[in-house]
C-alpha cells in the first residue's frame, strides 16, 4: 500500500512535467514574437500562473518591460521554468526510489521468506515424498519457481499499478487540453498492447524452450563431471562430447530462434510510438494553424505520448510474468499443502534404554507394489546385538528405515522401551540413535565436521576416540590436514572403505543408545572388518545393536541373528543354532566361506 502511494505521487510529478513543457514553449514563442524594439514598450501576454510572481518581480509594479531588460527577464523566466521542469524530475526520481525500496525490496524479502519455508518444508516431508519426486525439480522450485514468484509480487505488480496509474493521470491531463487530440493520439495504442502481447507469447515459449534445453546441457555436463572415471575407463569421450555438440547445436538454434522474435519487439514499439507521435504532430499541427491549440501543446502530447510507451510495452511482459507466477505457484502448493506420512505426534523428552521389539510389522512404499516386509515379529532387549542378514532384495535396508522411523509400518507396531515408537519425540528418539547408512553421504566440508555431524561441542573430546574404533584414525593423520583435510563432494577424495569408516565414527561418536549399521562394512576387506568388529566390542557394549550385512562375517557374533526371505523371516538364532539347522543360512555362510579353487 505505501508503494502504492509513492507510485501515485511519483506520477503526479511525472504527468505535471509535460505541462511546463508546455508552458515554457509557449512562453519563449510569445516573447520572440513580441520582442520590442529600441524605445519600445511591449505587454507579454503568455506568462504561466505559476510564475507570474517572477514577472512581477523582475518588473516592480510595471507589467510592461522595455528592450533593455527583456532579455533578462526572458532568461530569468526560462530558467525558472526549467528549474520547475528538473525539480519536478527530482522529485519523481526520489518517490520512484522510495517505489522500488517498498515493492521490489518487499519482493525480496517475500522471497526470502518463501524459501525459507519450501526448505523448511523439505526438512520436515519424509521419505515416501523424496522417493516420489526428482531432485532436479525440488531445486527448481525453490529456485525458479520461487524467482517467477517474487517477479510477481515485485516488478509485475509495480508496473501493473504504475501502468494504470500513469494512464488514468496522463489521459486526465490530455483530456483536459483537447478531447479531440487525444483521441488521434492514443489511436495507435491498443494496437500496441495487442502487438506486444502477441510476440511476448512467442517470446515466453520460445524461452521456455531454451531453458528447458539449457537444462538439458547442464544434466550432461553435471552427469560428465560426476561420471569423468567410468567414461574414461569406457573410452567413451569422443561420444559424450559428439552428444553434448548434438544438444548445444539444438541450444544455440532455439536461442538464435528466440533473438529473432525478440528482435521484432523494439522496431513494433518503436512504430506504434512513431505512429501517436505522427498523429499527435500532424493533428495538432492542423489545431495550430485553425488558432485551436498552441505550438507548446504539440510538444506536452508528444511527451505524453513517450510516458505512456513503456507501460502498454510492458503489458505483454507482465502478462507473461502473471502466467509463468501462476503455474509456478501451483507447483510450490504442491508439495506447501502436502503432509508427511512420518510426523512427531510428541514434544515429551525422551530417555531410552534401548528395548525394540517388531510385532506383525509389514512394509510397502507403493500402494500398488508388492510388500518389502510381511509380518516380522522379534524382539531386541537393551544392551543385545541382532544380526540381520538376507539375499539381495530381501528387505534388509527396509527394516533399517522402520527402525530409524523413516517409514511408518503398514501393519503392526513397532516398540521401544514398551512405547510404540509413533507416540514418541520423533526427533529425540532419532537423537538416541547411531546410524550408518548403506551408501554413505559425506558433506563438503572437514573430516572432523563429518564426524562431529549432529553432535554438540562436547563430542570433540571423543572424535578421535570414535575414529580409533573405526579404523581411521590412522588414515586421517595421513592427510597433510588430518582432521582439518577438506572433503570434495560426498567426500570423493576418500576411497569406498575409507567413507564408511568416516560414517561409523559419525555414528559412534554420539555414544547413542542404538546402534543401526546397514551394510556399512561391505567396501573393506575382511581383515579391516575383523580389525573394526573387534575395536567395536567394548565400545557398543551395553548399546543395542543392528547390524545389517550380507556377509556372515559381520554378524556371527551378534546375541541373536535373524535370516530374511522376500521380505519374511525365514530363520532366527544364534550363529551355532542357525548353523546346526542347516538352512538358508547354512547354505550361504558355506558359500561364503568356500575358498577358490
Amino acid at each position: 500500500m505505501l508503494g502504492f502511494v509513492f507510485i501515485v505521487a511519483g506520477n503526479l510529478f511525472n504527468v505535471a512535467a509535460p505541462e511546463v513543457v508546455k508552458e515554457g514553449i509557449d512562453f519563449l514563442i510569445d516573447s520572440l514574437n513580441n520582442k520590442p524594439q529600441a524605445g519600445q514598450e511591449y505587454q507579454q501576454t503568455v506568462i504561466p500562473e505559476y510564475v507570474s510572481w517572477a514577472s512581477s518581480w523582475l518588473d516592480g509594479e510595471n507589467e510592461t518591460a522595455n528592450t533593455a531588460n527583456w532579455k533578462s527577464r526572458v532568461i530569468a523566466i526560462g530558467a525558472l521554468l526549467a528549474s520547475m521542469y528538473l525539480l519536478m524530475h527530482i522529485i519523481k526520481g526520489v518517490f520512484l526510489f522510495y517505489q522500488r525500496q517498498t515493492i521490489i525490496v518487499m519482493s525480496r524479502y517475500i522471497e526470502f521468506d518463501l524459501k525459507n519455508e519450501i526448505y523448511n518444508r523439505y526438512q520436515y516431508l519424509d521419505m515416501k515424498f523424496y522417493k516420489n519426486n526428482r531432485t532436479g525439480d525440488l531445486m527448481n522450485r525453490i529456485s525458479e519457481d520461487v524467482n517467477r514468484v517474487r517477479m510477481y509480487l515485485g516488478p509485475a505488480i509495480m508496473y501493473t499499478i504504475n501502468l494504470v496509474v500513469l494512464f488514468i493521470l496522463c489521459i486526465v491531463m490530455m483530456l483536459r487540453t483537447d478531447v479531440e487530440l487525444t483521441l488521434y493520439t492514443l489511436m495507435p495504442l491498443p494496437f500496441m498492447a495487442i502487438s506486444i502481447f502477441y510476440v511476448s507469447t512467442i517470446i515466453n515459449r520460445r524461452t521456455e524452450r531454451v531453458q528447458k534445453q539449457q537444462s538439458v546441457l547442464s544434466t550432461i555436463v553435471q552427469e560428465t563431471i560426476s561420471g569423468i572415471r567410468v567414461i574414461k575407463a569406457f573410452s567413451r569421450e569422443r561420444d559424450i562430447s559428439s552428444q553434448f555438440d548434438e544438444e548445444s547445436t539444438a541450444y544455440k538454434n532455439k536461442q538464435l530462434r528466440l533473438v529473432k522474435t525478440d528482435a521484432l519487439f523494439m522496431p513494433v514499439i518503436g512504430l506504434l510510438v512513431g505512429l501517436s507521435t505522427i498523429f499527435a504532430v500532424y493533428m495538432g499541427g492542423l489545431k495550430v494553424i485553425s488558432g485551436e491549440v498552441s505550438i507548446g501543446t504539440i510538444f506536452q502530447f508528444v511527451f505524453y505520448v513517450n510516458l505512456l510507451t513503456w507501460p502498454f510495452a510492458s503489458v505483454g511482459w507482465v502478462s507473461s510474468l502473471v502466467q509463468k507466477a501462476e503455474a509456478s505457484q501451483k507447483r510450490i502448493n504442491e508439495f506447501l499443502q502436502s503432509e508427511p506420512d512420518v510426523k512427531n505426534h510428541s514434544d515429551e523428552p525422551l530417555t531410552l534404554q534401548g528395548s525394540i521389539r517388531f510385532e506383525n510389522v509389514s512394509l510397502k512404499y507403493r500402494n500398488e507394489g508388492p510388500k518389502a516386509l510381511s509380518n516380522l515379529s522379534f524382539e531386541v532387549k537393551a544392551g543385545q546385538s541382532l544380526g540381520i542378514t538376507g539375499r539381495t532384495g530381501s528387505g534388509k535396508s527396509s527394516l533399517s528405515n522402520l527402525l530409524m522411523r523413516m517409514y511408518d509400518p503398514e501393519d503392526g507396531v513397532i516398540y521401544a522401551d514398551g512405547k510404540p515408537i509413533r507416540e514418541l519425540n520423533l526427533y529425540n528418539y532419532r537423537k538416541n540413535i547411531g546410524y550408518v547408512p548403506q551408501e554413505v553421504f559425506l558433506f563438503s566440508d572437514s573430516i572432523e565436521n563429518n564426524i562431529l555431524f549432529g553432535s554438540d561441542e562436547s563430542a570433540k573430546d571423543k572424535m578421535i576416540e570414535a575414529a580409533k574404533d573405526a579404523d581411521i584414525h590412522e588414515s586421517i593423520l595421513g592427510f597433510p590436514n588430518q582432521y582439518d583435510t577438506l572433503l570434495g563432494e560426498r567426500g570423493i577424495n576418500l576411497s569406498g572403505g575409507q567413507k564408511q569408516r568416516v560414517a561409523i565414527a559419525r555414528a559412534l561418536v554420539r555414544n547413542p543408545k542404538i546402534l543401526v549399521f546397514d551394510d556399512c562394512l561391505s567396501a573393506v576387506d575382511t581383515e579391516t572388518e575383523e580389525r573394526i568388529l573387534n575395536s567395536l566390542k567394548k565400545r557398543i557394549h551395553g548399546v543395542t545393536t543392528f547390524i545389517i550385512s550380507h556377509r556372515v562375517s559381520s554378524i556371527k557374533n551378534c546375541d541373536k541373528i535373524i535370516f530374511l526371505n522376500h521380505g519374511k523371516i525365514a530363520e532366527s538364532g544364534t550363529h551355532e543354532e542357525l548353523m546346526q539347522a542347516q538352512g538358508m543360512y547354512f547354505k550361504m555362510y558355506n558359500q561364503q566361506m568356500e575358498e577358490p579353487i
